[in-house]
């Protein structure tokens, strides 16, 4: 489920004239028992709340005054957030006659016209006070304080985030409280302008608005209202509308090696951040060092804990890079098939993080794996799946998918290899996009795949360069010494063993992989990176130089770009 609390106004909202309905409260219950949360948010002092509405315990959270108190029923602790207005504003307003007013913790409330006399003490007095408005109520607060910053400190305790919480009311103060929610709803009888600032206005007034908007979150099989605030933009058409991803998407993003597959999924990182999602990546191989506003778990020298790895994402604002890359090749399905399912959990229990991408999603939930549809019974939506080979994926985990994105000259194959694995048609003349763009398509709409441009990170990354520094590289891409006439067969799984072997390796052998230019070709073809490549291919060429002095530039050249502590190739 997406939303996991409701955070509700009191007065004219959940109440009418003061008093909830036996049915109100039914509905409420029926939202607590699915397993959901409930919060309180009003501008009532708490003493008068608890007279008003006896079965205030139901809730989790009461957020009173306006957003100053927080008070938890089960454990009876109030927090105060707020500075009190000073007690000479206090006399200061009585003094000028303010007869109907009451003074809380943090709030001075009375109601029309003295306004006009609050607003003028805190001119003369020079405070920074704030008028807040709630129909003929009027409140007076520190500035900056409200029901979404009451709010936020409601949900710091219970670790959940703002975007999978349904808010409700009907009234001026509500303003802040609906645009702080993932799904700010008015009921029927709120004031125009909260209904403009609403993304949903429900058809009955009060309680029974609540009753109706509960009655819909819990419908079964119902899909929850989400709304454009929550989307991602991935991209734009060729006329720059946009093209998006909702929160509970499962997307796969798949293309030939080297072609942008982590590129774009940096960028996507960064919209999490500006759209304040909090984001897990699974990091098989290292590639996702350094990434910016995350932590990273894991490196090349030693492996992650699960418990290091939830503790950081049980703070609702940390983002963290599980980096498997000091495991074994065979060592770190297992470890995926063991923490994926703790995420779950998490998730379970607060709805976050709310995008998770796992990288190498072929070798991570390989189709031969026995436990990957266990592994998937772990519903989890906002999933982004990488892979170089999407017919090498369970047909499991790519059934999930609700979006594909195929990049490369090779797009229309990775489509076709998709509804190859997932029973589906392929759609008729899809072509592949061109180098600026990717073939974008949702598989259960009508439309065919089409041509996006996508967006571009604005960090620079050093892709690859952790891997390839200390990592492990499969038999495939490591470089092997062999010398003449094959005598030997030293396998070189990253660039920190290159370095030491080169150091001491007989001539013969070296000299036998210089001249057929043997290093240059490697780290092209298996570290793609072109400079180093031609830097090396400039050494192998030039007879002038000595045995020694080739040694020296190549190994040169790789502790510059790779192995150096300040090393960071693009």
């Amino acid at each position: 489920m997406y939303y996991i609390a409701l955070a509700t106004d009191y007065d004219g909202t959940l109440a009418t004239n003061g008093k909830v309905s036996p049915e109100t409260l039914a509905a409420l219950k029926r939202f607590k028992d699915s397993g959901r949360k409930l919060i309180l948010v009003t501008g009532r002092e708490l003493p008068d709340l608890k007279k008003a509405f006896p079965e205030f315990k139901l809730f989790n959270k009461i957020v009173a005054e306006n957003g100053a108190l927080i008070y938890t029923p089960a454990s009876e602790e109030e927090r105060v957030i707020a500075t009190p207005p000073p007690p000479a504003f206090i006399d200061a307003m009585k003094t000028r006659g303010v007869d109907r007013m009451s003074v809380g913790r943090a709030i001075v409330a009375t109601w029309e016209p003295h306004q006009t006399t609050a607003l003028d003490l805190i001119r003369e007095q020079g405070l920074e006070l704030e008028i807040i408005f709630n129909k003929s109520a009027v409140m007076i607060l520190q500035s900056g304080v409200n029901k979404a910053t009451g709010l936020d400190a409601a949900l710091g305790d219970l670790g959940f985030s703002a975007h999978n919480v349904i808010g409700i009311g009907d009234a001026e103060n509500d303003h802040a409280l609906l645009r702080r929610c993932g799904l700010g709803v008015a009921v029927a009888n709120a004031i125009p302008a909260l209904k403009e600032t609403a993304d949903l206005v429900m058809r009955s007034e009060r309680g029974r608005g609540v009753e109706n908007l509960i009655d819909r979150i819990l419908k079964k099989g119902g899909e929850e209202p989400l709304v454009r605030k929550q989307v991602l933009t991935i991209g734009c058409n060729d006329d720059d509308t946009p093209v998006s991803l909702w929160p509970t998407d499962t997307v796969l993003i798949a293309g030939t090696s080297g072609i942008g597959k982590s590129t774009l999924a940096t960028a996507l990182t960064e919209r999490f951040v500006e759209k304040d999602f909090q984001f897990c990546v699974f990091d098989p191989e290292g590639d996702y060092d350094g990434l910016e506003n995350a932590v990273v778990v894991g490196d090349g020298e030693s492996a992650p804990t699960q418990e290091q790895a939830l503790q950081l994402l049980e703070q609702g604002d940390t983002n963290v890079v599980v980096s498997t890359l000091a495991l074994e090749l065979d060592e770190r399905p297992p470890f995926f098939t063991a923490f994926l399912p703790e995420l779950g959990q998490l998730r379970s229990r607060c709805a976050r993080p709310h995008w998770l991408i796992v990288d190498e999603t072929h070798h991570l939930m390989p189709k031969r794996r026995e436990d990957t549809p266990l592994v998937l019974s772990v519903r989890f939506p906002g999933m982004i799946m990488i892979t170089v080979h999407p017919d090498s994926v369970s047909a499991d985990a790519l059934k999930l998918a609700t979006a594909v994105i195929a990049l490369g000259p090779e797009g229309d194959k990775v489509i076709k290899k998709f509804c190859a694995m997932t029973g589906r048609e392929m759609p008729k003349g899809v072509k592949p996009a061109s180098d600026e763009q990717v073939l974008f398509w949702r598989p259960d709409d009508e439309d065919a795949p089409r041509a996006i441009t996508p967006i571009k990170p604005r960090q620079s990354r050093k892709r690859h360069s952790r891997k390839y520094a200390v990592g492990s590289l499969n038999e495939q891409g490591s470089f092997y010494f062999r010398g003449p006439g094959d005598k030997m067969n030293l396998r070189i799984q990253n660039l920190m063993i290159f370095v030491q072997v080169a150091e001491g390796i007989d001539e013969d052998t070296w000299l036998h992989h210089l001249r057929a230019g043997d290093f240059s070709k490697w780290f092209k073809k298996q570290l793609r990176d072109d400079e180093m490549a031609q830097e090396a291919r400039v050494i192998e060429q030039d007879e002038s130089l000595s045995p020694d002095d080739t040694r020296k530039g190549i190994i040169e050249a790789v502790r510059r770009r790779y192995t150096a502590p300040d090393a960071a190739p693009e």
